[in-house]
């Protein structure tokens, strides 16, 4: 079949091989409102705001930022990592937001001179999302907006935090590739129509300008999956609902892959002998481990992600679509349940300098996830972003 990979591997594959892609997987699977005005945020120090911490990643300290709901997120706080030099000309600036449930440790394994995003030529700035566990999440915020009382943060508004991250922090005035996946391609395409002088290319896999009917029904389906354990009250979990996270991978589970991964037995090639195992050992392992308040703080941020409705465009999407002036490579996957090759054809249609690429690939919206296994995938995916990087 055209798109299957080839797996140096097969159900020997080593345990810590299956958690590196359970680590990448579910992904595979906040807002500046007042961008003038008396809502415009003063801005802080570089030096103020770019943190040591003692884990792998900084903190930029944003202050108190008017949500696009009019709420006002006091101590936001966004987390990142760079990869590379930036160069004297800062002309080599590569923004990568992290996807659903992942973080910036998810997207590293991308980041090598023989992969795809090249550190050797470009500064690669990954920014975690609102929601990540390591930005401002549910799970470490302060009252008063913490528990129940987290707000609703767009896509929009992260993307415009990542903003002043990359003009306050580092000076940067031109981002050569907004690179994202799934929902990090989501913000991708919100660079794009955001900063329409700004980004020069933008490269969206698996991702939509606008998250489709189809798409926010499976994720009301997993939501209330996992609203439905007995530990929800006000609007929290107080503690890991095991029974529902269980429940939220199997919902995932059919729709983060395709009928023919399932029906062609691939999940033995990562080691699992039966569907059940795979169910059990993939599945609901990899949202075990996270926590659910955050879950559905990024699953809110993923339904309403839209890059048309904010003061610019007014819920006009082709004229967002429109106004993005970057080169725009659009890859879908020819089996993604969540963001279809069609509803990209119909956004591409409206760029003024866009090409549709889908990716030919029987894994759904896992495609090139597998850092030793979709090899294919991920040679395509590579090539891709070559190829847009020197246009």
């Amino acid at each position: 079949m055209k798109g299957t990979p080839t797996f140096e591997a097969t159900p020997d594959l080593p345990l810590s091989a299956r958690r590196s892609f359970m680590k990448a997987a579910a992904g595979a699977v906040g807002v500046l409102a007042g961008v003038a005005g008396k809502n415009r945020v003063v801005p802080i120090s570089a030096e103020a705001a770019e943190l040591s911490t003692p884990d792998d990643y900084k903190i930029f300290e944003l202050g108190s930022v008017s949500l696009q709901s009019g709420v006002v997120f006091l101590n936001a706080k966004l987390a990142y990592k760079t990869y590379g030099v930036l160069a004297p000309d800062k002309s080599n600036v590569i923004v990568c937001p992290s996807y659903y449930s992942g973080t910036h440790k998810d997207m590293e394994w991308l980041i090598a001179p023989n992969k795809i995003l090249d550190p050797s030529r470009y500064f690669v700035i990954v920014v975690n999302m609102f929601g990540s566990g390591v930005s401002s999440s549910p799970s470490n915020s302060v009252p008063p907006l913490d528990r129940g009382r987290y707000p609703n943060v767009t896509l929009t508004g992260n993307v415009r935090m990542q903003h002043r991250l990359v003009t306050e922090v580092f000076g940067i005035n031109k981002v050569a590739l907004a690179f994202g996946y799934s929902m990090g391609g989501q913000q991708a395409y919100h660079w794009g129509a955001l900063f329409p002088d700004m980004v020069e290319r933008i490269c969206v896999v698996c991702g939509s300008a606008r998250t489709s009917p189809n798409n926010y029904v499976f994720l009301a389906g997993i939501k209330a999956a996992l609203t439905a354990d007995c530990l929800w009250r006000d609007n929290w979990f107080a503690e890991p609902p095991v029974r529902g996270l269980k429940a939220f991978g199997r919902g995932y589970a059919g729709w983060g892959l395709s009928p023919a991964f399932y029906s062609e037995g691939l999940y033995k090639n990562l080691g699992f002998p039966t569907v059940e195992d795979f169910l059990v050992g993939f599945w609901e392992a990899y949202f075990l481990q996270h926590d659910a308040n955050n879950l559905l703080a990024q699953l809110w941020s993923w339904q309403n992600a839209d890059i048309s409705a904010n003061e610019m465009y007014g819920g006009d999407l082709v004229k967002a679509l429109g106004a993005i002036k970057a080169k725009a490579l659009i890859m879908p996957s020819e089996t993604d349940r969540f963001f279809g090759v069609a509803e990209n054809a119909a956004e591409a249609a409206y760029l003024s300098n866009g090409e549709l690429r889908p990716i030919p690939t029987i894994w759904g919206h896992l495609v090139a996830l597998l850092p030793n296994g979709n090899q294919a995938e991920t040679a395509f995916l590579a090539k891709g972003v070559r190829e847009l990087l020197s246009s």
